[in-house]
């Protein structure tokens, strides 16, 4: 008799930002979302992610953000329409150029920071990233305009949760300045993340990889969902 299939689930991880081992996490996650210049990360450190992806079969996707590495992207701006889908296809089409010189396509579209918060509710910056990012499918977060939208014009989408965050009454993450804001312990991590992937709400479940620990936490969080029977794959 052949095996029951195991459910699966995407694990992703916010890489390229010079501020965690990126190395170390891609032995971990299945996706990883790569900074493109303009929150963090230059071409070199795209290339390096990119290479070492292909290596390990993680899939890439274009973190898109605001031209802010002063707050690493994760203050709002007041960007005009065009000019933010002119910077949105920046970055894709850079990241996309680096990643088939390394044999691998960009596989979908992620905001990062303030600029993911600000399109589950900003009209004219949710179009503007649905707009720069082509037909890539969406990896974001529910209720919101950018997969509604994204549903909308067809396109794939994939629903995201964080088990080290901390969740508002309305569904929203909590504020980073407010307390609750962030899960620090790992098992506690790790208990979210399986109770995400049981949900049957996610897709994919993102761990932040600027927090202390992040590597040890990602490796228990893939510990504990093989533990509950699932296997990780990327979007």
């Amino acid at each position: 008799m052949s095996e029951t299939p195991r459910p699966h689930i995407d694990l992703n991880a916010d890489l390229g930002e010079e501020v965690t081992d990126d190395e170390a996490l891609l032995a971990v996650v299945s996706s990883a979302n790569v900074a493109c210049g303009y929150h963090a990360g230059n071409a070199a450190i795209m290339r390096a992610v990119c290479a070492e992806a292909a290596r390990r079969g993680v899939s890439v996707g274009a973190q898109v953000s605001y031209d802010d590495r002063e707050n690493f992207g994760r203050v709002a701006l007041d960007v005009a329409e065009e000019t933010l889908r002119e910077q949105v296809a920046d970055q894709v089409g850079t990241l996309t150029e680096i990643a088939r010189s390394e044999g691998i396509e960009v596989r979908y579209v992620k905001p990062h920071g303030a600029l993911y918060h600000r399109v589950l509710d900003d009209a004219a910056q949710a179009r503007a990233v649905l707009d720069g990012s082509g037909d890539l499918p969406v990896l974001g977060m529910r209720p919101g305009l950018l997969l509604q939208w994204a549903d909308e014009r067809g396109r794939a989408t994939f629903d995201e949760a964080f088990p080290d965050r901390g969740y508002t009454d309305a569904g929203r993450l909590v504020p980073r300045d407010q307390p609750g804001a962030l899960i620090h312990e790992p098992a506690d991590v790790a208990a979210a993340a399986v109770r995400w992937a049981r949900s049957g709400q996610a897709h994919s479940v993102c761990l932040h990889g600027d927090s202390p620990g992040a590597v040890a936490t990602a490796q228990l969080v893939r510990a504990e969902l093989f533990a509950a029977g699932f296997e990780l794959r990327g979007l």
